[in-house]
């Protein structure tokens, strides 16, 4: 082998052993098209959201007790390959590929018997600002939603001794609402968050007066207008609320108020007081980065938000064809008429 072809593969070698061993830090930073990429506008000046995003991630939405803000960049690696152990979070499984038990774990909270293949729970750990987070709500420090109020719990109680003078499937208005196909809620929010297990993806289409956020779970739509907000009288409580919306410099910045109780955050009914405070920022050509506070005094005991990576997404959303066709509901009414009659039960 003579010495010209010998130094060319050496230099190879070294290049693929460098490239190897390039720590996720490094792999992260900015290059020089991204230092240069400038916001595109839409025609009446503002930052263009438009097009299909996505929030899916494997990062959990509560912080695990006792965790620091990031993980490590080989925690990081092994979540993404699947080998890593998925946060917990109680109540939810937030953490995809992470944890191949969260499929059954799901199933029985949606009460269907998924297999693998229908679950898009994201690939990737969110980071933001460089950072890999190990939970999207950053505030108040540990991450965690905040405890609720005695009021909060008081009036949780007074709705569960209502409900329970019913049986479950004693008529349609009692079942949720993703199962009589009306609305998901989550996705869209205010405060917008990843479903968990499919289906966390929007499209976004604004004019110069409106912004309209489409969620693909349910066909949900929530328009944002733009401009001096208009109150609503407090006992007025649409479906996600009253949203107006403002351009801060390059950030759209969204308050909402008058959060219909149907809509419960994290399990929790907003008051008539609560403001849901958002910020889009269009950061490059793949990323908007999501802001949400959360500020209701009469049912959490401080305020508390996080941040959420909206990513690009490459591909078409299809239509959600939930409420043509929806037997699922009327079989499990009139399997519980069914089952009422076997009992002697009219």
């Amino acid at each position: 082998m003579n010495m010209r072809l010998w130094s060319s593969l050496l230099g190879l070698c070294v290049a693929i052993a460098a490239a190897a061993f390039l720590s996720p830090a490094a792999a992260q930073a900015p290059t020089r098209d991204a230092e240069q990429w400038v916001v595109p506008r839409t025609a009446d000046g503002h930052p263009d959201l438009q097009g299909n995003w996505t929030n899916s991630t494997l990062t959990p939405f509560q912080r695990q007790e006792g965790r620091g803000r990031v993980f490590t960049w080989e925690e990081v690696a092994d979540l993404e390959r699947g080998d890593g152990v998925c946060p917990p979070n109680p109540g939810t499984v937030e953490c995809g590929r992470a944890s191949r038990d969260g499929a059954s774990n799901e199933a029985r909270l949606s009460g269907n018997e998924y297999n693998e293949v229908y679950w898009e729970r994201g690939t990737r750990i969110a980071i933001v600002n460089g950072e890999p987070r190990t939970s999207l709500v950053t505030h108040p420090a540990n991450g965690r939603v905040p405890a609720r109020t005695p009021e909060a719990e008081r009036l949780g109680q007074e709705r569960r001794d209502f409900r329970s003078q019913f049986a479950q499937y004693d008529h349609p208005e009692l079942r949720p609402f993703a199962e009589r196909c009306i609305l998901f809620g989550s996705p869209l929010g205010p405060p917008m968050q990843p479903v968990g297990a499919y289906n966390s993806n929007y499209t976004i289409v604004q004019t110069a007066d409106h912004v309209v956020i489409m969620s693909e779970m349910v066909h949900d739509a929530r328009i944002i207008r733009i401009g001096e907000p208009e109150p609503m009288l407090k006992g007025v409580r649409p479906y996600f609320g009253n949203s107006w919306g403002r351009w801060e410099g390059n950030t759209l910045v969204v308050e909402t108020t008058n959060i219909s109780p149907l809509q419960p955050v994290r399990g929790v009914v907003l008051s008539q007081e609560a403001v849901v405070s958002e910020r889009f920022t269009r950061v490059d050509e793949e990323t908007i980065i999501y802001e949400f506070t959360v500020d209701d005094p009469t049912m959490f005991t401080e305020p508390w938000g996080g941040e959420i990576p909206i990513n690009r997404f490459h591909a078409n959303l299809y239509e959600y064809a939930c409420h043509e066709g929806n037997y699922a509901l009327a079989n499990v009414l009139s399997g519980a008429r069914y089952q009422e009659r076997q009992a002697g039960r009219n």
